[in-house]
């Protein structure tokens, strides 16, 4: 299988997660179904029937995130610099609004647009791959064409 790029800070938050699901989620919820069963009759009991679908959930996670750290190779952009690549803090604006943007290209188990993480598989980090500062750049978006200027880059 293929190596997963991530960023250290990505991989520290997905091992953050699957400490806090096996030491304290994973408990918690056996918990649950034990009090739940005492309830009784489990064909009506609504608390165990809900017990077990998260605890499936929670399973399904810690397997995900098993699979995905396996396969993890971290990178760390601190030590990469020159054109656009994974890693890099790319500031640039919108040719259009004028707006300025800051984005780190990070892989799609980190990604969270909201939070300035931009995946790496995206149409807007595939188009600026390879760019430098002062390059522009022509991106078809599920919400329309875009067209940016890249302004800076930065490994951090």
């Amino acid at each position: 299988m293929d190596k997963i790029p991530m960023t250290r800070a990505g991989a520290t938050a997905l091992e953050a997660e699957l400490k806090h699901l096996k030491s304290t989620e994973r408990p918690a919820i056996i918990q649950a179904i034990a009090e739940a069963r005492e309830l009784g009759d489990l064909k009506e009991n609504a608390e165990y029937h809900s017990a077990r679908e998260k605890q499936g959930f929670i399973e399904g996670r810690i397997k995900e995130l098993e699979g995905v750290l396996g396969l993890a190779e971290v990178i760390d952009p601190a030590g990469l610099s020159g054109s656009i690549k994974f890693g890099a803090t790319v500031t640039v604006v919108d040719e259009d609004t004028d707006e300025e943007k800051t984005w780190q290209i990070v892989g799609e188990h980190e990604a969270d647009i909201e939070a300035g993480l931009l995946n790496v598989k995206s149409p807007i980090a595939r188009a600026l791959i390879g760019k430098e500062e002062g390059d522009s750049v022509e991106v078809r978006t599920p919400g329309g064409d875009k067209a940016y200027e890249v302004l800076k880059i930065a490994y951090i």
